[in-house]
């Protein structure tokens, strides 16, 4: 079981392949149609996708995938594991992706979000995303998804 944690005591890292099976039971703790170990293992490999581990104590607490693509930079996965949530790893790992994409010459960040995910809407507006389309029956052809962007420039 991983442990409470202070954001200080965190630190952000690229993924690597030995950090799969922790992220994986955050995935599949955090989401009704989890990301597969391949997923992951395309996004460690692709030269156009950048993810990202939150480690505190040795153990990997969460992670974002960011993918950049010209003027475009999405949060493709993102996820923090259930009893570290509320302690600014989130935080962390947006300021993550926003830095990242800024890096790659990006000039906007996109994701999309369940519409009933209230605590991820929140996050992100508060790193000033916007909503701009919505998905109708997006996930399992029931729930809404909604795409947000944050301008770069």
């Amino acid at each position: 079981m991983i442990s409470m944690c202070e954001p200080a005591a965190v630190t952000i890292r690229p993924m690597e392949t030995s950090d799969l099976d922790d992220v994986l039971l955050i995935e599949q703790a955090s989401f009704p149609t989890p990301w597969k170990r391949e997923h992951f293992l395309q996004e460690i490999h692709s030269h156009l996708s950048f993810p990202s581990v939150a480690v505190s104590h040795g153990a990997v607490i969460g992670y974002v995938c960011v993918m950049s693509l010209f003027e475009e930079a999405q949060i493709m996965d993102i996820a923090v594991a259930p009893g570290q949530r509320g302690r600014g790893v989130g935080d962390m790992l947006v300021e993550q992706a926003i830095a990242i994409a800024r890096e790659k010459g990006a000039e906007q960040l996109v994701l999309e979000v369940r519409e009933s995910n209230l605590a991820a809407i929140g996050l992100y507006e508060r790193f000033g995303f916007v909503r701009y389309f919505v998905r109708k029956g997006y996930y399992e052809g029931k729930e809404d998804a909604l795409l947000m962007e944050k301008v770069l420039r």
